[in-house]
């Protein structure tokens, strides 16, 4: 009796964790497992609004997407705002942690940095767009004011994505301000007393102990960002719609249309959508190697 009385004591606790559990299980089979499995096997299929019946056509909408030209297009613009964004989400926030990391002023400093992310993408959206407005936008006015020629940053095909690089980065940068200055506040103080009595300037400091000490929040910032970078749709959608033509479509907005505006093509959109899973679920499992090799080593 007195060896089984704990045992029916953690045979409980276990019956009450789970019943705890119950509630955010159902939610997250009924909308996130269904829905996932729902447009697998929608991808397979010929379902199309307004069709009652639809049947299984195997590979074919995988197989359309390689002639799909606006589809290739707008996979090249999520590439490269994925690339061409990287470096400044790495570079930008890092600089201002290590400015920021001392000082009387930190608080309030790290507070003003990341208030943009406090926003929607509506609001971050439509502030953008008065401030590259090319007749009434601020931009364009003290670019006149210095002599410069006035610029249609939003109408530009060659400055449209630039735009929404730009933005971006203005808008997510104190997100990861606050990331790398945990990852700052982790390293040791001493390290940084031992290199300055060794000689080390902040300089040779910043390169042999803050970035290979930083390396596991460079890993989850980089491979975060592109993850994010890949689901890239309300942002373009409220500054640009995709445009000038298709100069910022990108492989969400694409697959947001032709499921929901013009074409109403199910089955194409959900392949889309897994495509662009099976990617994303690529980064992942290249952030869980990266940072469990890191752990090891």
């Amino acid at each position: 009796m007195a060896i089984g009385a704990p045992r029916r004591r953690r045979s409980a606790t276990w019956v009450t964790a789970y019943l705890f559990l119950v509630p955010g299980l159902l939610l997250f089979l009924a909308f996130r497992v269904y829905p996932l499995l729902e447009g697998l096997r929608l991808s397979f299929t010929n379902a199309r609004l307004g069709r009652t019946a639809y049947a299984y056509v195997g590979l074919a909408n995988y197989g359309r997407l390689l002639e799909d030209s606006r589809f290739h297009v707008s996979l090249w613009n999520t590439v490269f705002y994925t690339v061409a964004s990287t470096l400044p989400i790495l570079a930008i926030p890092l600089f201002l942690a290590v400015a920021l990391n001392r000082g009387r002023l930190r608080t309030l400093l790290r507070g003003a940095f990341f208030f943009p992310f406090t926003l929607s993408v509506v609001t971050v959206g439509l502030t953008w767009l008065w401030l590259l407005d090319p007749v009434v936008g601020p931009f364009n006015y003290y670019a006149k004011a210095a002599g410069l020629p006035a610029r249609s940053w939003l109408a530009d095909p060659n400055l449209a994505m630039w735009a929404i690089i730009g933005t971006t980065v203005w808008w997510v940068t104190g997100y990861y301000l606050v990331i790398y200055l945990a990852g700052l506040q982790d390293i040791p103080r001493e390290l940084y007393e031992a290199a300055a009595l060794d000689g080390a300037g902040a300089w040779r400091s910043f390169w042999r102990i803050t970035l290979p000490l930083l390396r596991p929040v460079l890993l989850f910032v980089v491979v975060t960002h592109i993850i994010g970078s890949f689901q890239l749709f309300g942002l373009v959608f409220v500054v640009t719609g995709g445009g000038p033509g298709d100069a910022t479509r990108t492989v969400v907005q694409h697959l947001y249309e032709t499921a929901f505006q013009n074409f109403f093509h199910f089955g194409s959109a959900s392949a889309m959508a897994w495509i662009l899973f099976l990617v994303i679920l690529v980064f992942s499992v290249l952030q869980f190697r990266l940072m469990r090799g890191h752990t090891e080593y």
